[in-house]
């Protein structure tokens, strides 16, 4: 590949963005920034495009953008007779523009487009897809990433993000367009006019919130609890429905965070909207000096994941884990349900395999089954799916992942944090009536189960070598895994990429019910253990470490443990 003479060309053809010639030109002679955005293509995959926005191959812009809607439209039209898509977009830098034209790129290929009038929620495009009966979705978000990042998800007509056969037969078609002759478009007002692009208005919205609001379990708990919440939307999606499902249910002392309450892609007070870390809260604990609050809530840009933080007795707040707030939830809806006896017969929960197993050993106590699924909420998705086709939808009582992503009810089919805030605001209610903080509700847990302290750890494997790294790394572990870690012995280990599990101890091998996989786990005698995979869209592999003790200063001894043995693992 020239990669002058592909600079040169869209030096010549991105005309159709000032943005994009302005920064070609800043860049000219500057052979390592012209590299960066020209030395490979954004890639698509499972989750689509993401990227850094910007000019060139290697970044988000109308170009790569629309030569991913062309191939989705070339793949819908050989696929369904008269296809048609729902489009979504957050609050990040240039979202709606990218969501506008790809719909009238979709209708210049009849495609009919139904397009949010709004910014709104992931779990709300899920739902347009289904309220639809559309052939499939976009949604332009980059979830929590920094705000010079953005991205483009495709969702099958289930709801849920592609399935790799379908991102991969799609993307056999993008790879056939090219960016400056091969995309249709046309006229966004006479595509409109001609019902090719249709706005999805607020009733659509209303009606999501009336299926999340059918979730609540204790309604009255919520009108008469009093609580107090610091809310912030950290700029994205979620300030309008959350606010809204919170009051509707009662919740009326909502104070959110003024900097971080409007639409703003720059994210300037929370470089990282991520609300899996302390940085997201910084603004929100400031508030606490004149704001007593019970709970304070933060929904990442696209609000499909949401993170809180309590105070603890000494007035503290503390962030809780997505790990826990996972286990409390599912602990609280089945405890809730088997109460009011609304607990089905054959009710099912489900979680990715790298999240706690706490929640496993509390459905158990319900006689709940569970299911335990490779990392992605598609799989989530897929199994309510499943369960719907024989009307068995209600039989799902949640499902959540360690990353802070949850799902109670069957209306969306990707991590909902709409729902997942008004629970958790819900079940703090429930217990501050009853005298408890969240807190203590987890302490109470772990006192049952046993204390589970889980960590994630990210390696970092930059430059051409690095993925020659993973590979290396994750090759050693497969073919010479650890018979013991930390003086406990390796009970099971599990290759999800060729689909075994071998029992260590007596050599009997089973087949692993989950698609192939690069991820390998080793399960120790006492139920605690190591899952190490590479990541599917950066350079980096994830250690998953679960210790349990038998009370938390035990459980973290452990951890720290066997992180030190995860740190001996990826050296090269």
């Amino acid at each position: 590949m020239d990669i002058n003479k592909l600079y040169n060309e869209w030096l010549r053809n991105a005309v159709g963005d000032p943005d994009l010639i302005k920064e070609l030109e800043e860049i000219r002679g500057n052979e390592d920034e012209i590299n960066d955005r020209f030395y490979k293509c954004l890639e698509f995959g499972t989750a689509g495009l993401r990227g850094v926005i910007g000019a060139g191959t290697n970044r988000m812009n109308i170009y790569t953008v629309g030569q991913a809607t062309q191939g989705l439209a070339d793949f819908l039209n050989s696929r369904f007779e008269n296809p048609s898509v729902a489009i979504g977009y957050d609050s990040r830098i240039k979202s709606e523009y990218f969501a506008r034209e790809s719909a009238k790129i979709l209708a210049a290929n009849g495609v009919k487009a139904y397009l949010f009038d709004e910014l709104e929620p992931t779990p709300c495009l899920s739902f347009a897809v289904r309220k639809y009966g559309t052939s499939g979705g976009i949604i332009l978000t980059a979830s929590h990433n920094p705000g010079k990042y953005n991205g483009y998800k495709c969702y099958d007509s289930n709801g849920y993000q592609m399935t790799d056969e379908e991102s991969a037969q799609t993307y056999d078609f993008i790879q056939k367009v090219d960016c400056f002759t091969g995309i249709k478009t046309m006229d966004f007002d006479e595509a409109l006019s001609q019902g090719l692009i249709e706005y999805i208005g607020k009733e659509t919205i209303e009606a999501f919130l009336d299926e999340v609001q059918k979730q609540c379990q204790n309604p009255d708990a919520a009108k008469t609890a009093g609580l107090k919440v610091i809310y912030t939307p950290l700029n994205g999606t979620g300030n309008k429905p959350v606010r809204k499902i919170l009051d509707r249910i009662g919740i009326k002392d909502v104070f959110v965070v003024p900097c971080q309450e409007l639409p703003d892609g720059n994210f300037p007070t929370c470089p990282y909207p991520n609300p899996e870390i302390k940085q997201a809260f910084e603004c929100a604990l400031e508030m606490t000096k004149d704001i007593k609050a019970d709970i304070l809530l933060a929904t990442d840009p696209d609000c499909d994941r949401v993170g809180i933080a309590v105070p603890d007795k000494s007035g503290e707040y503390v962030l809780m884990s997505g790990n826990e707030v996972g286990a409390m939830l599912l602990n609280y809806l089945l405890s809730q349900k088997k109460e009011k006896g609304a607990l089905p017969k054959n009710a099912i929960a489900v979680k990715s395999f790298v999240s706690t197993d706490l929640a496993e050993n509390i459905a158990k106590k319900y006689g709940c089954s569970f299911k335990n699924l490779l990392t992605g909420f598609k799989y989530i998705g897929e199994l309510i799916t499943q369960l719907e086709a024989p009307g068995r939808e209600n039989d799902f009582i949640m499902g959540f992942e360690e990353s802070y992503g949850y799902l109670a009810g069957s209306h969306a089919r990707d991590k909902d944090a709409v729902v997942a805030s008004m629970l958790i605001c819900e079940m703090a209610s429930y217990y501050k009536i009853n005298g408890k903080s969240l807190i203590e509700v987890m302490d109470d847990i772990y006192r049952e189960f046993g204390y589970y302290k889980n960590i994630v750890k990210s390696y970092q494997f930059d430059g051409a070598t690095g993925m020659e790294k993973m590979t290396l790394i994750m090759d050693r572990l497969r073919n010479a895994p650890p018979k013991e870690l930390c003086g406990l012995k390796t009970v099971f280990f599990d290759d999800y990429k060729t689909g075994i599990s071998e029992n260590t101890l007596t050599g009997e091998k089973k087949a692993i019910d989950l698609p192939s996989s690069n991820v390998l786990s080793f399960k120790l005698e006492d139920g605690s253990g190591l899952i190490v995979r590479p990541s599917g869209t950066e350079p980096k592999i994830k250690a998953y470490v679960t210790a349990i003790g038998n009370d938390m200063q035990e459980a973290q001894e452990l951890a720290d443990r066997l992180l030190q043995k995860a740190d001996g693992y990826m050296e090269v």
